[in-house]
C-alpha cells in the first residue's frame, strides 16, 4: 500500500516537471515558431542599436514597461516587482463594493488561478481603485469568496499611486467619479516576464478569455525558449 501511495506521488510529480516542457514542445518545432507571437501595447521607442540580418541593418525597439511599484496585499505584506522577477502575471481592478460585474469577473480569474497553481510561472494580482474602504483586512475577507492560492494578491494602496500606475503603467483608466463612484477599466491585462503589456482582455467574454488561457501558454512558452537559447 505503501509503496503505491509514493509511486503515485512519484508519477505526478513526473508530470508537473514534464507538461512544460511537453507544452514548449507542442508549440515549437525545430527551433522554428509554431505559434503567433503576442502583440506589445503601449508606446514604442526606435533605438539607435540593432543587429545586420542578411546584410541589412534592423533597430531595435524599445517597448513601454511598467514601473516598479509597493503596494499591500491581503495580509498587508509588500508586494513589488521582486514578488514577480521573471514572472508572467495578470492584472486586474476593482473594488469590494462595484455591482455584480466584478465578482463575475474575479470568479472567471480565480477559474484561470486553479487552472495554473501548479506553474511556477504565472501570477495574479487584482488592484483596488477604492483603498480607502478596502483596506488590507477588507480584502482578505473578500477574497475568500474566490479560488485564492498564494499566487493571485488582492492589492491596495494610496490612490495617487494606484491611479498613475493604472494610467502610466497599465494604461488604462482610473479615477473616482464621486463617492462610492469609480470608473475604471474591466480589462484583463498580460503582462510578461519583462513587464511589457502583452494583451487586454473582457473578463466577462468566454471567447476573450479562451484566448487569454491560450495567450499565457504562448508567453509561457516564450519564456522557455529564452531558458533554451541560454543552455545552447
Amino acid at each position: 500500500m505503501r509503496k503505491g501511495f509514493v509511486l503515485k506521488k512519484i508519477i505526478i510529480l513526473v508530470l508537473i516537471l514534464a507538461l512544460p516542457g511537453f507544452l514548449y514542445y507542442l508549440l515549437t518545432a525545430k527551433g522554428k515558431n509554431r505559434y503567433k507571437p503576442l502583440s506589445f501595447y503601449g508606446p514604442k521607442i526606435v533605438a539607435k542599436t540593432g543587429r545586420k540580418f542578411h546584410g541589412r541593418f534592423i533597430p531595435d525597439t524599445i517597448y513601454h514597461k511598467l514601473a516598479d511599484f509597493s503596494l499591500a496585499d491581503q495580509d498587508g505584506k509588500p508586494v513589488s516587482f521582486k514578488n514577480f522577477d521573471k514572472k508572467i502575471f495578470l492584472a486586474s481592478f476593482f473594488y469590494t463594493n462595484c455591482p455584480d460585474v466584478c465578482s463575475t469577473v474575479n470568479k472567471n480569474i480565480s477559474e484561470l488561478v486553479y487552472a495554473y497553481r501548479k506553474n511556477p510561472m504565472v501570477y495574479f494580482i487584482s488592484i483596488t481603485v477604492d483603498p480607502q474602504r478596502d483596506t488590507p483586512v477588507a480584502l482578505k475577507a473578500y477574497s475568500k469568496k474566490f479560488e485564492v492560492t498564494n499566487k493571485w494578491f488582492f492589492l491596495s494602496g494610496d490612490t495617487a499611486t494606484t491611479y498613475k500606475l493604472a494610467r502610466n503603467g497599465f494604461l488604462v483608466n482610473a479615477v473616482q467619479a464621486g463617492k462610492g463612484d469609480f470608473i475604471y477599466s474591466d480589462k484583463l491585462i498580460l503582462i510578461d516576464a519583462e513587464k511589457r503589456i502583452r494583451g487586454y482582455y473582457d473578463g466577462t467574454s468566454a471567447a476573450d478569455l479562451t484566448k487569454l488561457n491560450d495567450e499565457i501558454k504562448v508567453l509561457i512558452a516564450e519564456e522557455l525558449r529564452k531558458v533554451d537559447k541560454a543552455l545552447y
